[in-house]
């Protein structure tokens, strides 16, 4: 009897401390053995890059970011720097911005947002494409293939491929005709006059749209659109112009105002 309860009261002085011992060495092995897994297969070839996806944009843009991906085939994964691929691929005159995902195990994908050209500048002879965030994307030697609206710049602007204009000299131009549908007037946008505070849309009839400054663009050119659609429907001639510089109070010019 005494000897059964000497037993019971040295019980709970026995437990054990070798199992969270234990525990801790396991789960430190388990840690070396993931960091040493990591190092192996970002050195070596295990997860080496074989193929770049590239998704969004044109063709030809797609063909550009491949080209200044194509040093990275072969470099593992799990060593590819995705800001420093990033800083190369803005340089493209024609992307906005990018995003890298890995597939493992060989696929690196990467996501294109493309610049949108919306304007051609003219410069003497020289025709250069801009992007409706005003950033000229590139030179071309037929400006009669393009449909985009003109702005005939002096020699004096310098223009740079990657480059973004100047206020006054093509940036607030192109942010002007970015909003505007391709038929959302008749004839077209052909042409656009940038001054400070005086921009104004030539259409293709030869009708300008006034709109003054960029403040209140999107609701100056619903006004302007709706004005015309009027106009025409009441068998006026070509308006010489519409005046939407102060949304309020429209201004119509006809061949008889």
């Amino acid at each position: 009897m005494a000897r059964h309860q000497r037993g019971r009261s040295r019980a709970p002085g026995r437990r054990p401390a070798t199992p969270p011992l234990r525990a801790a060495a396991v789960g430190a092995a388990i840690a070396i053995l993931a960091i040493g897994g990591y190092l192996v297969a970002r050195e070596t070839s295990i997860f080496a890059v074989r193929t770049v996806e590239v998704a969004g944009g044109t063709p030809r843009v797609r063909a550009q970011v491949l080209r200044v991906l194509k040093p990275e085939l072969g470099r593992s994964l799990l060593r590819i720097d995705e800001g420093a691929l990033s800083k190369r691929v803005d340089r493209l005159p024609d992307v906005v911005s990018v995003h890298f995902s890995r597939s493992f195990p060989h696929t690196l994908r990467v996501t294109v947002h493309a610049e949108r050209a919306v304007l051609l500048v003219r410069q003497g002879a020289s025709s250069w494409v801009v992007s409706a965030r005003g950033r000229v994307m590139r030179k071309i030697a037929n400006p009669r293939r393009s449909s985009l609206p003109r702005l005939w710049l002096s020699q004096s602007v310098a223009l740079s491929v990657g480059e973004t204009l100047p206020a006054y000299e093509g940036k607030l131009a192109a942010a002007a005709v970015a909003p505007i549908l391709r038929r959302a007037y008749p004839g077209g946008i052909r042409s656009v006059m940038s001054a400070p505070e005086a921009l104004t849309l030539v259409l293709g009839a030869g009708t300008e749209i006034r709109l003054g400054d960029l403040g209140d663009l999107r609701l100056k050119l619903a006004i302007a659109r709706r004005i015309l659609e009027i106009a025409a429907r009441k068998g006026e001639s070509s308006p010489v112009y519409v005046d939407v510089s102060v949304p309020e109070r429209p201004v119509l010019g006809t061949q008889q105002s």
